[in-house]
């Protein structure tokens, strides 16, 4: 039986529009123009898929005045991949995005002080060299799900999913903003792949991309300088046509560019379940009332699960943060610019190491106000920067394991770029790259991953990681070792020796120690009395020791 199911295009300024579309043989649809700026028609429909598109007078200044162009619905939620048109579901008399039947929503996840994040991207997840299959898909993520909670992660965040020009890019140029990327499956994989992920207790985080569009965006097109920035505001710093969130319409009485974001996210959250967003190119944004706003949209839609909100702000500033910022949390990009370095033996520097472990000397608040990390999708991997340097084999695990240490004890969220954990090696490329995962057959390769997963575990069990509280205690800048501790009010207490120095230290003494009694050495498992405030060991070079307070 058919139902009337409406279509409509907000464009306020534009003298007309119609509809086309596989149910009119292609042949256009006039559309009447309401009061609110919207077009609107109404079109008797079976229950079905179809496929369909605007024609529209565009006000865009780098077209011919009023010139006719044809446009996909920038509210599509499916994108038909070979020809680009915009595809409606039909069920039940109702447009619909699929039937799928949500399983793991009760399952209870994780608190954001309690993450433990895995950045992904989905095209280059899974498959690899000696896969013979091309993978690189939402289905593909579900097969390796239980290696991720062996690894013990309990948040994936997964590059952006919007659909992109072309069959492969890091999603940074999102055309379509209510449609899922079709190279990675359907909207149904991935409620899939993210209930899969719910029902192991893992968060999904998203990355959004809400600073700029890819340049033939549908908004682009209907009336560029209604919802973008007519040009670039820092052109060393531009990935393609700029929202414009200060942009008022007083005849509307509307912010065209933060309603479309809005309806953008309010659907993705309620749609898909999410668990947090990572705002890409924050500090591109710039319109803090904008991001508050936003974020608080966001958290509305979630309702009362966790839900983190985290901001890409290069170089970063507590005020994104603190009380009056907007968001939950930072990405950390000083903790990497400090870290890998030093690690890598350029230099030593001991407050500011002593600055990116502790933020709160850096002027954050708590642990969840920064997101540290050793490397990420714009960064090369641990490996290939210690590669870059000529430090290879045993020593550049040896230098990976410590900085290991470092990200899963610092103050903050730990973060790890997919394949880290096991010293993939590739350096950074916008060419497709997949994961090798053969390296796991390697002794070294599996040796980095089984102490990535003990790190992990010892955060899970040791709350006191999970706080703002970091006493240094040891400096000895001479021997290159410092030390610290960490506690919370339960009895939990971590502290952390580090050799930062490339010389074998038999016998020493760390002065200062925070407890006498018995504590466990976790990277060799072996028990040792403190006493007289005061440990004897032996720090091996470009190492770090763990003791848990027994």
């Amino acid at each position: 039986m058919a139902a009337e199911i409406e279509f409509k295009l907000f464009a306020p300024y534009n003298q007309a529009a119609t509809l086309m579309g596989c149910f009119s043989n292609w042949e256009e649809i006039p559309m009447q123009k309401k009061e609110d700026g919207y077009f609107c028609t109404q079109v008797e429909l079976e229950d079905g898929v179809y496929q369909y598109k605007f024609r529209v007078r565009s006000k865009s200044w780098f077209l011919e005045p009023d010139q006719w162009v044809e446009l996909v619905d920038p509210y599509a939620t499916d994108i038909d991949d070979p020809t680009q048109n915009g595809l409606i579901r039909i069920k039940g008399g109702d447009r619909i995005v699929d039937t799928y039947l949500w399983r793991h929503d009760d399952t209870p996840l994780r608190t954001d002080r309690e993450l433990v994040i895995y950045e992904m991207h989905v095209a280059d997840f899974s498959g690899g060299e000696a896969d013979p299959l091309a993978r690189g898909k939402y289905k593909n993520v579900v097969e390796k799900l239980d290696y991720l909670v062996e690894l013990g992660v309990n948040a994936i965040e997964l590059m952006p999913l919007k659909e992109y020009p072309g069959d492969y890019s890091w999603g940074y140029n999102p055309r379509y903003f209510f449609a899922t990327e079709s190279s990675y499956g359907t909207t149904e994989d991935l409620k899939n792949l993210i209930d899969e992920c719910h029902g192991r207790g893992i968060r999904i985080i998203i990355d959004g991309i809400y600073n700029h569009s890819e340049a033939s965006s549908p908004l682009t097109q209907i009336d560029h300088d209604y919802w973008y920035h007519h040009a670039p505001r820092d052109p060393d710093n531009n990935w393609g046509p700029e929202f414009n969130y200060e942009f008022y319409d007083e005849k509307l009485e509307t912010y065209p560019a933060r309603k479309f974001i809005g309806d953008t996210v309010r659907f993705w959250v309620k749609e898909y379940h999410l668990d947090g967003i990572r705002f890409d190119a924050a500090r591109q944004i710039g319109n803090y009332d904008f991001m508050h706003w936003i974020v608080q949209e966001a958290k509305n839609v979630a309702g009362p699960k966790p839900f983190y909100t985290v901001a890409e702000y290069v170089p970063e500033d507590t005020s994104i943060t603190n009380l009056d910022g907007p968001m939950d949390g930072c990405w950390h990009d000083s903790f990497y610019h400090c870290v890998i370095p030093q690690l890598c033996g350029e230099t030593f520097d001991l407050e500011r190491l002593k600055d990116v472990i502790d933020c709160k000397r850096q002027g954050f608040l708590g642990a969840t106000n920064v997101v540290n990390y050793l490397s990420n999708h714009d960064h090369n991997h641990v490996l290939a920067e210690l590669g870059d340097r000529e430090i290879f084999g045993e020593a550049a695990f040896k230098r990976a394991k410590l900085g290991a240490v470092l990200l899963m004890t610092a103050v903050g969220v730990p973060l790890i770029w997919m394949g880290d954990e096991f010293g993939e090696y590739k350096s950074k490329t916008i060419e497709p790259a997949k994961i090798d995962w053969t390296l796991l057959g390697n002794d070294l390769n599996k040796g980095l991953w089984e102490y990535y997963k003990g790190l992990i575990n010892l955060r899970e069990n040791n709350q006191a990681l999970y706080t703002e509280n970091i006493d240094f205690f040891h400096e000895d800048l001479e021997s290159k070792v410092f030390a610290y501790t960490r506690w919370n009010d339960e009895g939990s207490r971590v502290v952390v020796v580090v050799n930062w120095s490339e010389n074998y230290l038999a016998g020493y003494s760390v002065p200062h120690f925070p407890a006498n009694g018995t504590w466990h050495e976790w990277t060799g498992d072996y028990d040792l009395e403190s006493g007289d405030d005061n440990i004897l060991i032996d720090l091996p070079e470009s190492e770090a020791k763990v003791f848990v307070w027994q």
